[in-house]
């Protein structure tokens, strides 16, 4: 690569992230949002944390079933907030009930994305919910249905499509027909991500209320792989490396190319090499999500190496004019006339910016930006009461099909989606698969209800 073309390219990546930025900050009221999380770990701190960077906020409450994890975020926030300290619950239910909210982040495990969300929609709040907003297909059309009837906006956090390059990506590659037309698209995670151990199952640990992490998903015995972070190692919590790798890059190439539902999804995989581990997921999957006159192609391997080491996780769309790969790290674009020159950019992250950046613990320091677009976006649809750039419409969309293509591969069929009916074509078995069963005594949330 031609090293002063690099430097342009990321000098102007540089440029265009703060000048957007700065675009959409303007567009604000800037008056303070009372804000309340629920899940409180990991990414819902990341969460937090980016909001309260681009917006004044006033983070009113808190809510987690760890006391020990929700005593460390609250000291977080009250340090943030020079010392006022926010409200804390372990039932989102007596949070919710206080109707004091304009925003609620919904950072759960994936089991419990949908009651929470729904709830706050009812209560008069907007709602920032963590990808896949469901575990299964009919929870996503019911908080779909919430949103729309109470006139909530809800942005998924499907940060990809605010990911500064990608959005380059997609304005001066995609739109701007580098690629020509586009007939196939792979996405792929290579991470050995997958969870190894097999530790024997214990008594849960004091600071955690277990009964209600579990809340409507199965009961299982406690294991501590399941708490905090790994629950996705088993089905029960969520759907997989399907569900929180493809999820992403699946709905990169559904936003880059303006696509819809699928007609068709099909799945194979199992655990075919890593056959000791407690986890009850898949270590080897391929999908196939089918599109009118576009497959996309989803393959995973907790194992082995990628087939491109600069790749191990992205998207890669294949048009008779040339190749486009994109990461949350970089893009490239390889033209087949090789006369053309090939386009690069990484990404840009904001240290100097937002030093704190640098010190918080577990922040993906290069999708930070990302997400403070993302925010900025959501506030931004708040304020003007439309849709967002990830509306739940489109999480629902890119949720099912992951699901679609778990329900494949346990069903050992592809499966034909009639999107207008919420059906699959002729498949009863498949079609009993779309609800799962809650345990009492949760009730599931139904459409026509909420």
């Amino acid at each position: 690569m031609d090293r002063r073309h690099f430097l342009t390219g990321a000098a102007a990546g540089s440029f265009a992230l703060t000048q957007y930025r700065e675009t959409l900050a303007s567009l604000l009221d800037n008056q303070t949002k009372r804000v309340g999380l629920i899940g409180t770990g990991w990414y819902g701190k990341c969460d937090l944390f980016r909001l309260m960077q681009v917006a004044p906020v006033e983070v009113v409450s808190l809510c987690d079933v760890d006391s020990k994890m929700l005593s460390e975020a609250s000291d977080l926030v009250t340090q943030k907030q020079k010392g006022k300290s926010p409200k804390t619950y372990s039932d989102y239910r007596k949070m919710l009930a206080e109707k004091d909210l304009d925003i609620v982040l919904v950072a759960t495990p994936d089991h419990w994305h949908a009651l929470p969300t729904i709830e706050a929609l009812k209560a008069g709040a907007d709602v920032y919910v963590q990808k896949p907003i469901s575990v299964d297909i009919a929870e996503g059309e019911a908080m779909l249905a919430a949103a729309r009837k109470y006139n909530r906006v809800v942005q998924v956090g499907t940060q990809r499509r605010s990911t500064p390059h990608l959005m380059e990506a997609k304005r001066d590659i995609v739109d701007a027909g580098l690629l020509g037309k586009i007939s196939h698209a792979e996405v792929y995670c290579y991470y050995h991500m997958r969870a190894r151990e097999n530790p024997p199952d214990e008594m849960p640990p004091a600071h955690l209320d277990y009964e209600m992490w579990t809340g409507p998903a199965p009961m299982r015995p406690y294991n501590n792989l399941c708490h905090p972070r790994r629950w996705r190692a088993f089905k029960e919590y969520g759907n997989g490396i399907v569900g929180d790798m493809c999820i992403h890059m699946l709905d990169t190439v559904r936003w880059q190319l303006g696509l819809g539902w699928p007609t068709r999804v099909s799945s194979l995989g199992g655990i075919y090499m890593d056959k000791n581990s407690k986890a009850n997921i898949p270590d080897t999957q391929t999908a196939t999500f089918e599109f009118p006159e576009l497959n996309v192609v989803w393959n995973h391997r907790t194992w082995g190496d990628a087939p491109d080491p600069e790749y191990p996780w992205g998207a890669t769309l294949y048009g008779e004019k040339g190749t486009l790969k994109m990461s949350v790290q970089k893009f490239d674009f390889i033209p087949r006339d090789r006369r053309q020159k090939a386009i690069h950019r990484d990404v840009v992250m904001e240290l100097d910016k937002f030093p704190e950046d640098r010190t918080e613990k577990d922040l993906e320091q290069h999708v930070a930006p990302a997400i403070r677009v993302h925010m900025l976006d959501f506030l931004k649809s708040i304020q003007e009461r439309s849709k967002p750039v990830a509306d739940i419409e489109q999480g629902h969309i890119s949720t099912a099909a992951c699901i679609l293509a778990n329900m494949s591969l346990e069903l050992g069929r592809s499966l034909a989606w009639d999107s207008s009916a919420g059906k699959v074509i002729g498949d009863d078995e498949a079609n009993k698969m779309l609800r799962r069963t809650y345990r009492a005594p949760w009730v599931h949330p139904e459409a026509a209800t909420v």
